[in-house]
């Protein structure tokens, strides 16, 4: 016999239930240790009961969204399922950056804190799996392809590498009209509205669809649980130091150095070519931050024998954190690193 049909009722009713205890349930909660700090960021390690896989895991989230993401609650986490799994787990928590840090520049980022992250994970073993996330998996990316030493893998989640076909993002940035040293000389380091509001124009009915969302079904706690964890993570965003974002725009978005070969990191080239480790570039076709064809060229540049590019479905967060994530993409990458262990 089905069960009987949910009405928005229900679920007005289950949110009014559910008010005392709070709409924001607890996120980051897989136990870890701090291994070391640096001005505002930090080293988490994340290690299982038994270590089944010798060679680590390093995670590099996107520079302006808190680390978390990759660990947002029991059964809605990559890091807590991968450490489950056997595999020991690093991961770069960026911190709030200061006013003091507008002189922030990709070199100190993405060569002097990506590297100082690789050397202390590979530290044991001698090398590390690296995975970056959106903006970390370029800031990854640049790091290999300059020092490829210590590196056993890379996987680019959802991760941007031709600016070219950004999508809107590209169109926006590429305009006579946005002018970056005027936005860093007027804020120093670019807020972190500024860019959620750019962020929230992509898919102005967003909002209303994700309402509508919590209608249907806020009485399923499951997906309340996920939903609201969700929500708290994409709020809780990180302003982004002011010469990383100048370098960003002007160099990546506007001149497409890494695709044209001609990016440079702490003086040294970073070209796609020099990158010989196993890569998988996962990308989903669904994803209006991220999409498809700015992604996916990573693997016809790189100099790898061993690699591939996987397109699933979704967009580009819920294909990271969802149901469908732990029962598809989390093995699959496990599976890769376990491989190549």
């Amino acid at each position: 016999m089905m069960p009987p049909k949910k009405s928005p009722l229900d679920s007005i009713a289950a949110l009014w239930r559910r008010a005392p205890k709070g709409f924001e349930p607890p996120v980051g909660q897989t136990p870890h240790t701090v291994v070391w700090t640096e001005n505002k960021w930090r080293l988490l390690r994340f290690s299982p009961a038994t270590k089944k896989y010798a060679t680590p895991i390093l995670m590099v989230p996107s520079l302006i969204n808190r680390w978390y993401v990759l660990d947002l609650g029991p059964g809605r986490s990559l890091i807590e399922w991968l450490v489950a799994q056997g595999h020991e787990v690093f991961c770069i928590d960026w911190g709030t950056p200061g006013a003091e840090d507008r002189y922030l520049t990709w070199d100190d980022i993405a060569g002097r804190y990506v590297g100082r992250a690789v050397r202390i994970a590979a530290r044991e073993t001698g090398d590390t799996h690296v995975l970056g996330y959106c903006l970390g998996g370029t800031l990854a990316t640049t790091y290999v392809a300059a020092f490829p030493d210590g590196v056993a893998s890379l996987v680019n989640l959802a991760a941007p590498v031709d600016f070219a076909h950004g999508g809107i993002m590209s169109t926006w940035t590429r305009t006579a009209t946005f002018d970056v040293s005027s936005i860093i000389e007027a804020f120093g380091n670019v807020p972190w509205q500024l860019m959620q509001a750019s962020f929230n124009m992509l898919r102005p009915t967003l909002r209303m669809a994700k309402a509508v969302a919590v209608l249907d079904r806020a009485w399923d706690d499951e997906f309340l649980d996920g939903f609201l964890a969700t929500e708290k993570w994409g709020h809780d965003n990180v302003s982004f130091p002011g010469e990383c974002y100048r370098q960003y725009i002007v160099e990546l978005y506007r001149e497409n150095r890494l695709i044209a070969g001609t990016f440079q990191l702490l003086g040294r080239p970073a070209r796609l070519s020099a990158i010989t480790c196993p890569v998988l570039a996962i990308a989903f076709a669904d994803d209006h931050i991220v999409p498809v064809p700015c992604a996916e060229p990573l693997i016809p540049a790189v100099a790898s024998r061993d690699k591939q590019i996987m397109v699933d479905r979704g967009g580009h967060v819920g294909a990271v954190v969802s149901r469908k994530a732990a029962d598809r993409l989390w093995p699959a990458l496990s599976t890769f690193w376990a491989q190549r262990d």
